[in-house]
């Protein structure tokens, strides 16, 4: 794990995102990013404030009106349920920000008590919003750690996140959910992995052989 820290670090360089202290907006943000890319996120969660201004609002509004706000994001029906569930389920007016001054396991437990908050959303709530120990495993890296001999093969994603957790050294969970993700997004691709390129191949159980060319005379 070292070493593999210390390649991508090089890589990518170590990201810097202090903790915005806005657990509520990063559940929602989460929610929003499932099935997406960051830009209709972004351009979801966007519409979803500048329409109604703020999480009571969107909590009473006719779901219609949330699924309309958010189309851009895709799979908006599921999506506005799922939010004005989680809003109802947290209390008036809605606000979380008590989880960034509480133990992280009493957070993380409110947190998976919510309808549809799995592991990787209360990972990426306790993350980016308080700054607490934890790893968000997404596709991304749950693949990378795969092939670099990691993380388990073909168990649930609860079990993937205790084990990143336990590999990954205090204070660096920042940096290696992003280097990893990164990775896993320009060059440990899901379908044809591109190993001749990858600065970890050394370090990569799996990585595939070179591909011999013949020369035509």
């Amino acid at each position: 794990m070292r070493a593999i820290r210390a390649r991508l670090a090089r890589l990518y360089g170590v990201p810097q995102a202090p903790p915005h202290g806005r657990p509520l907006d990063e559940l929602m943000l989460t929610v929003l990013s499932q099935s997406t890319n960051d830009g209709n996120r972004d351009l979801a969660f966007a519409r979803l404030r500048e329409r109604f201004g703020s999480w009571a609002a969107v909590r009473d509004a006719p779901l219609a009106e949330v699924e309309e706000a958010i189309r851009p994001g895709g799979i908006s029906r599921m999506k506005s349920r799922r939010i004005q569930e989680i809003l109802r389920s947290i209390g008036d007016p809605p606000d979380l920000g008590w989880l960034c001054r509480a133990p992280v396991d009493e957070a993380r437990a409110y947190l998976l008590s919510l309808p549809g908050v799995g592991r990787k959303t209360a990972a990426c709530v306790l993350l980016f919003a308080c700054g607490a120990r934890d790893v968000p495993v997404d596709t991304h890296v749950a693949r990378v750690g795969g092939r670099l001999g990691l993380l388990s093969s073909g168990v649930p994603f609860e079990r993937l996140h205790e084990q990143m957790l336990a590999l990954t050294p205090p204070g660096a969970e920042l940096e290696l959910h992003l280097n990893l993700l990164r990775h896993g997004r320009r060059t440990c691709v899901a379908r044809v992995p591109r190993c001749q390129e990858c600065a970890l191949a050394r370090l990569c159980p799996s990585r595939r052989p070179a591909v011999s060319r013949r020369t035509r005379t």
